[in-house]
C-alpha cells in the first residue's frame, strides 16, 4: 500500500468533505464519542478550521480515497520558548487501520514540527485506548508514567 500524506485543501469541496466524513466515522467510534457528529457541528467544522490561524489538517490517500486525517493546531511551548503542534485529532478508516497510515501521518507532522522549529508535539490519547498507546509508544511519544489529567468546562 502506497499512501501520500498531504495538507488538505480546506476550500477543495472534495477535501472537506472528506475531512468532515472521516472524522464522523471517528467520531461514531467508541474511542471518539460513540455518536455522529451533529448536523450544526458538520456545517460549523470546516468554516471554523479555516478561519483558526493555527489551524492545519492533514489527509492520508491511497489513490484517490482518504483514509485518514490529522487536524492539528500550532500552538507555543513557555517551557521551551518554542512553537509547538497540537494533534487535536488523528483517525484512520476502519478498513485502513494497522497498515501503518497513522504512522505516516505522525511522521508526516514530526517532519513538519522540525523543519519549523518545533520543541515538541503534543497529543492527547484515552487511557482505554491501547492500539492508539501502543502507535505513540513505538512513535517515541511519552512520558507515560506522569499522572496528567486533561479537563474541560463546556460554554
Amino acid at each position: 500500500m502506497t499512501v501520500e500524506i498531504r495538507e488538505a485543501d480546506l476550500s477543495a469541496a472534495d477535501d472537506a468533505e472528506a475531512v468532515v466524513a472521516l472524522l464522523d466515522e471517528y467520531a461514531r467510534h467508541p474511542m471518539g464519542q460513540s455518536q455522529a457528529l451533529s448536523g450544526d457541528v458538520r456545517a460549523r467544522l470546516i468554516p471554523g478550521l479555516r478561519r483558526h490561524p493555527g489551524a492545519f489538517v492533514l489527509l492520508a490517500c491511497e489513490g484517490s480515497d482518504r483514509i485518514g486525517v490529522a487536524v492539528c493546531f500550532r500552538g507555543f511551548s513557555t517551557f521551551a520558548g518554542l512553537p509547538l503542534i497540537n494533534i487535536h485529532d488523528l483517525a484512520v478508516t476502519a478498513a485502513h487501520r494497522s497498515r501503518g497510515v497513522g504512522r505516516a501521518l505522525l511522521e508526516d507532522i514530526l517532519r513538519r514540527a522540525r523543519d519549523s522549529g518545533c520543541a515538541k508535539v503534543t497529543l492527547e490519547v484515552r487511557d482505554d485506548n491501547a492500539s492508539a498507546k501502543r502507535l505513540y509508544k513505538r512513535m517515541e511519544f511519552g512520558p507515560w508514567g506522569t499522572p496528567m489529567l486533561f479537563v474541560s468546562r463546556w460554554l
